[in-house]
C-alpha cells in the first residue's frame, strides 16, 4: 500500500512537471505537483483512515 501511494504520488509529480514544461514554466509544473501530490496524499489518508467526507454531525458550527 504504501508503494503504491508513493508510485501515485510521483506519477502526478512527474505529469505536472510535464504540464509545466509544456506550458513554458518547469517551475510552475514543479510547484503545481507539490500542490497537487499533498493533495492526493491527504485525501488518500483520510480515505484509509475512515475520515473522508466533510460532514460532521455533532459539529453544527456554532460552538467553539
Amino acid at each position: 500500500m504504501r508503494a503504491r501511494k508513493a508510485l501515485i504520488t510521483l506519477g502526478l509529480f512527474a505529469l505536472a512537471v510535464i504540464v509545466g514544461g509544456v506550458l513554458g514554466s518547469v517551475w510552475l509544473g514543479v510547484a503545481l505537483g507539490v500542490l497537487v501530490s499533498i493533495g492526493v496524499l491527504i485525501a488518500m489518508s483520510s480515505k484509509r483512515g475512515g475520515n473522508q467526507g466533510i460532514y460532521d454531525r455533532d459539529d453544527d458550527g456554532t460552538e467553539i
